[in-house]
C-alpha cells in the first residue's frame, strides 16, 4: 500500500472512530433520513440553513466506516457554505466517487480521501448515502427516507 493510501485510510478511520458533527440537532429546520439497504447504512441529516447558508449541520446513525467518515467528513465541508455551493459539493463529490472527476478531487480539499472508492462501485453508495440525504434536507424532501436503491 503506498504512503498516500495508507494516508487516506488513516483519515476514513479517524473520522469513522471520531466522527464529527454527530449528535442530534434540535433546532434543525431541515432534516431528512437515508438508507442503504444492500448493506444497512442508515443515517439522519439535520441543517440549520438561514439566508440560504448551512450554519450548522449534524448527523446521526449507523454504518460502515466509509459511510460514517463520509458523512463526518461532508459535515464539515458544507458547514458555513450556500446551498449552492453545498449542492454543487455534492456534484464534485459524487464524480469523484465514481470516478468521473477530471480533477481526480485535488480541489476537494480532505474529501479526496474517498478518490479510491470508485475502485469499489458497492461502496460508492456507502460514501455517498451522507451526500444524497443531504441534498434531501435541502430540498426539504424529507417526507420519504432517501435510498440507495
Amino acid at each position: 500500500m503506498s504512503d498516500l493510501q495508507e494516508l487516506y485510510q488513516s483519515v476514513i478511520l479517524d473520522h469513522n472512530r471520531k466522527p464529527r458533527n454527530f449528535g442530534a440537532l434540535p433546532e434543525a429546520n431541515r432534516e431528512a433520513d437515508g438508507r442503504n439497504p444492500l448493506c444497512g447504512d442508515e443515517v439522519h441529516v439535520a441543517l440549520v440553513v438561514a439566508d440560504e447558508v448551512i450554519t450548522d449541520v449534524k448527523f446521526t446513525g449507523h454504518g460502515c466506516a466509509i459511510s460514517k467518515a463520509s458523512a463526518s467528513l461532508m459535515t464539515a465541508a458544507v458547514k458555513g457554505k450556500s446551498r449552492r455551493e453545498a449542492e454543487a459539493l455534492f456534484h464534485r463529490f459524487h464524480a469523484l466517487v465514481l470516478g468521473q472527476d477530471p480533477e481526480g478531487g485535488k480541489d476537494l480539499g480532505p474529501l479526496v480521501v474517498f478518490s479510491g472508492v470508485s475502485r469499489f462501485p458497492v461502496r460508492v453508495k456507502c460514501a455517498s448515502l451522507a451526500w444524497h440525504t443531504l441534498q434531501a434536507a435541502l430540498a426539504s424532501d424529507s417526507a420519504a427516507p432517501v435510498s440507495t436503491e
